[in-house]
């Protein structure tokens, strides 16, 4: 089986010991064979470093996240649904009404608490 490769931007989950729980973690550095080596916590930017050994299965969810709404007002530590990007966790709220989301593919910025027209 061969080991899939990374780079950086890319998302993965590991245990972060500051935020004492299992979250998405982005690809900071990787090795020439594209193996993961370092990476940034999405909700308390701890850079770490990567061992496999540190990498667990994704655990199912307790409650199936709800579908994305950019009419909805959406906090940090929250899941969704994307019709587009699949599951996805809110990072940060960076402006009024936008968020970064990290999806299984990368970071994402989307609208939301967007008011009805």
């Amino acid at each position: 089986m061969e080991k899939p490769v990374f780079t950086v931007g890319d998302r993965t989950d590991k245990f972060c010991t500051r935020c004492n729980e299992e979250r998405g973690h982005i690809v900071t550095s990787v090795t020439k064979r594209g193996q993961i080596s370092r990476v940034s916590c999405s909700k308390c930017d701890t850079v770490s470093t990567f061992k496999l050994a540190s990498r667990t299965l994704p655990r199912p969810a307790l409650k199936t996240p709800s579908p994305y709404d950019r009419t909805l007002t959406y906090r940090a530590g929250q899941s969704m649904t994307h019709e587009m990007f699949g599951i996805g966790e809110v990072t940060r709220l960076i402006e009024p009404r936008k968020m970064e989301v990290l999806f299984q593919d990368r970071l994402r910025r989307l609208i939301h608490a967007q008011d009805h027209q």
